[in-house]
C-alpha cells in the first residue's frame, strides 16, 4: 500500500463519518506516518502487505496499519536537526490521544494503532 493511496481510503471513509472534517487534517498526517514506517521498516517476505482499517469512535478516529513483520516500532527521543527521518511516531504521539502497537490475531505480525480526537491537535 502507498502513502497517498492510504489517504485517499481515510478520505473516502471519513466523507460518510459525522465530523470527519474535523479528524482529517491529524487523520492523515498520522496515519502517513503510520504507513510510512511499515513501509520502510516492516521488511517482510514479497507477498505480504501492507494494510489500513479506519474506525469512527464517539467523535474520534482508530487508525490502524496492519503489516506481517513482528518487529515494535520505538520511538527514537534523540535526533539530530540534520537527521532526515526518526521524527515519525513522535509526530504519531502528538497527534494522537493515544497509540500502541499490538500482534496480529492472524498470528503473523502486528497492527500498529493511533486514536485521533478532533482536530487532531498538538498535545
Amino acid at each position: 500500500m502507498s502513502i497517498g493511496a492510504a489517504r485517499s481510503l481515510l478520505r473516502d471513509f471519513l466523507r460518510d463519518v459525522p465530523g470527519g472534517l474535523d479528524l482529517a487534517g491529524g487523520g492523515e498526517l498520522v496515519l502517513s506516518e503510520l504507513v510510512t514506517n511499515a513501509v520502510l521498516h516492516a521488511r517482510v517476505s514479497p507477498g505480504r502487505r501492507i494494510a489500513v482499517r479506519f474506525e469512527s469512535l464517539c467523535g474520534h478516529l482508530r487508525i490502524e496499519v496492519h503489516d506481517a513483520s513482528s518487529e515494535r516500532p520505538a520511538i527514537r527521543r534523540s535526533t539530530g536537526p540534520d537527521d532526515s527521518s526518526g521524527r515519525g511516531l513522535c509526530l504519531v504521539e502528538a497527534y494522537s490521544e493515544e497509540w500502541g502497537c499490538l500482534p496480529r490475531p492472524e498470528g503473523v505480525g502486528k497492527i500498529v494503532w493511533a486514536l485521533v480526537g478532533p482536530e487532531g491537535g498538538v498535545k
